[in-house]
């Protein structure tokens, strides 16, 4: 299990999160949403063990997570930040390559790199230079590094896949397509945590929805239980329906009004 508890963090004179505590299991997809500068991103690279909180500690499997050293954190946890950058000019296999390592044989290695080339449908891209990819491409190129290190190490029933806003700059069909390679990740056995900005796919894809606000966590439940209209129209500081659909999954629906442009000066 990886566990936050009682995480506070403070940037300058700034309470990003305060006093919050999440778990997320092995086998479980959970995703984490709320407004612009609620903590959810603060919130995962804690989880990934990216810095020392000032309050609290996050554990992972029972150990402290900022005590591991970095080879060993690396087999437990893999992360997509919200901007990959890459500061050479590597190929797309190259890339992933830099997530394997060194003891995995090399043809193992290059069919890893293969499949999850594949399924982000960047097959045909193995050999290409990352830098003239669109930023869709080189997202879910990253999105394949992450995986490939995930399953090097054999560690996909103990380990955790953390992925921060993974859908952001694809288009439609790639978000479901990522979110679908998120949930069989969980459904192998891996504890999957997803920044999400999109409340439709966190309803559909999640086990479990923790909604954050002012850093806190508000809400953590099922989506059928944590989207409900009043609470989002609350948070998002704008009307939003709720309906239910097939299986008793939410579909949050934004009330678009061109008129209103109250305290705008246009």
């Amino acid at each position: 299990m990886l566990e936050a508890q009682g995480i506070t963090v403070t940037f300058g004179k700034t309470t990003v999160l305060r006093d919050v505590s999440l778990r997320v299991r092995s086998g479980e997809l959970v995703a984490l949403c709320g407004p612009n500068g609620a903590g959810k991103s603060t919130l995962l690279a804690a989880m990934a063990g990216d810095f020392q909180p000032e309050g609290g500690q996050v554990f992972i499997e029972g150990a402290i997570i900022t005590g591991l050293p970095p080879t060993e954190l690396a087999r437990r946890r893999a992360v997509l930040e919200q901007s990959p950058s890459l500061s050479a000019g590597f190929s797309v296999g190259e890339l992933l390559s830099l997530s394997i390592p060194r003891d995995v044989p090399p043809e193992r290695a290059r069919v890893l790199i293969e499949k999850k080339l594949h399924a982000v449908g960047l097959a045909d891209r193995v050999g290409d230079n990352c830098q003239i990819l669109s930023g869709g491409q080189r997202h879910r190129a990253h999105l394949a590094r992450v995986l490939v290190q995930l399953e090097a190490v054999d560690s996909r029933d103990t380990g955790y896949l953390m992925l921060d806003e993974p859908t952001s700059s694809l288009d439609i069909a790639h978000q479901i397509t990522t979110m679908r390679i998120a949930r069989r990740a969980a459904r192998e056995g891996a504890g999957v945590l997803v920044v999400l900005h999109d409340l439709n796919l966190a309803a559909a894809f999640a086990d479990r929805v923790a909604l954050m606000q002012d850093g806190r966590i508000v809400a953590d439940g099922a989506g059928a239980e944590v989207f409900t209209a009043d609470r989002l129209s609350a948070i998002y500081e704008t009307e939003i329906t709720v309906e239910h659909g097939g299986g008793n999954t939410p579909r949050i629906l934004p009330v678009y009004s061109p008129d209103a442009h109250a305290g705008l000066e246009l």
